[in-house]
């Protein structure tokens, strides 16, 4: 039998598996008080630092200590002098104050024009059973109308005649029924057209009950254009 293998050939050698290797132990930390007294204790390879070297090491805390050190030289503007506060207002009024009294003769007392009295009639009531508002207005129209009976040509004439521009009653109190009134007219302006004639309805026989006050305007007009007119001199002679 024959072999077709050679016989000098070597066998093939097995790999070899190489030894784990050791790995070294971890260095255990040094204890606290061990830490502690290494670092308190200075090594022979390190020599004390000086004080150049401090200054050297620390440039800022240096320089903060140099402007700490050197004076100010900066000049601050003076502020400029505080202003004085204003007194505050006071309240209280004075102990004494002065009053002014009005002297008599200050103010001249109206021209009275005329005095007409009127007896109260029984249609002039109304349902309150006192003086209609409306009727006060005919008994100062009365009055007026007696007023121009005394002057000459009765302020008026072809041309110019008055009307009545403007009315203001002032109604004080009610008048009943029966009694007696007097009708005063005072002139309060006399104007280059127009005149206002104040009025007073107040008791016969008594002054200081009023029952109405006011004052109403008559206006001079052209009787051709309406146009306002200039006053008659009879009319202007009256007022006064």
């Amino acid at each position: 039998m024959s072999d077709n293998t050679p016989t000098d050939a070597k066998p093939a050698r097995k790999p070899r598996k190489s030894a784990p290797r050791r790995r070294k132990p971890a260095a255990q930390a040094a204890p606290p008080d061990t830490q502690a007294d290494a670092a308190s204790t200075p090594t022979a390879t390190q020599p004390p630092v000086t004080g150049s070297q401090k200054s050297e090491a620390h440039p800022t805390r240096s320089a903060e200590a140099a402007t700490q050190a050197a004076p100010n030289t900066t000049k601050t503007k003076p502020r400029p002098p505080e202003k004085p506060a204003r007194p505050a207002a006071s309240s209280a009024k004075p102990a004494n104050p002065t009053v002014r009294v009005a002297t008599p003769g200050t103010v001249p007392a109206p021209r009275i024009l005329i005095r007409v009295p009127l007896n109260v009639r029984w249609r002039d009531l109304d349902a309150f059973n006192h003086v209609n508002n409306s009727k006060y207005l005919s008994y100062l129209e009365e009055a007026r109308l007696q007023w121009m009976l005394t002057m000459p040509g009765q302020g008026l004439d072809d041309h110019v005649a008055p009307v009545v521009a403007a009315a203001n009653l002032n109604y004080r109190r009610p008048i009943e029924w029966p009694n007696e009134v007097m009708v005063e007219l005072f002139v309060e302006r006399l104007g280059n057209t127009s005149v206002s004639i104040g009025h007073r309805i107040i008791a016969r026989d008594d002054a200081s009950v009023l029952y109405c006050d006011g004052n109403v305007v008559m206006v001079w007009i052209d009787r051709g254009t309406g146009a306002a007119a200039p006053l008659p001199a009879e009319v202007r002679a009256a007022c006064g």
